[in-house]
C-alpha cells in the first residue's frame, strides 16, 4: 500500500505528536479546562452564556487556523517532493 493510500485509509494519523510533546499538550488542556472551569463557574445568567459562546467561537476560530496551517504545511512539502523528482 502506498503513502497517500494510508493516509486515505485512515492509517497515517497526520495529527499525531511526539509522546513527549502529547504529555505537555494534555498537561496544558487540563490547565485551560480548570481555568475554564473556574470562570465559568464565578459567572451567572448573560455573563456565563457570553462566556461559553466565546469559548465556542475561540475553538471555531483555533480550529480554522489550525485546518489551514495543516494545508499550507502539506502544500509546502508537496513542493519540496514535486522539486526533488524534477
Amino acid at each position: 500500500m502506498s503513502f497517500i493510500e494510508d493516509l486515505y485509509y485512515g492509517n497515517i494519523d497526520a495529527q499525531a505528536y511526539s509522546p513527549e510533546f502529547g504529555a505537555e499538550l494534555k498537561k496544558k488542556l487540563n490547565d485551560l479546562t480548570e481555568l475554564e472551569k473556574q470562570i465559568s463557574d464565578k459567572l451567572t445568567g448573560d455573563e456565563k452564556a457570553l462566556f461559553l459562546k466565546y469559548t465556542d467561537k475561540y475553538i471555531e476560530f483555533t480550529s480554522r487556523i489550525l485546518t489551514d496551517a495543516f494545508v499550507s504545511g502539506f502544500r509546502l512539502g508537496a513542493n519540496f517532493a514535486h522539486d526533488t523528482f524534477r
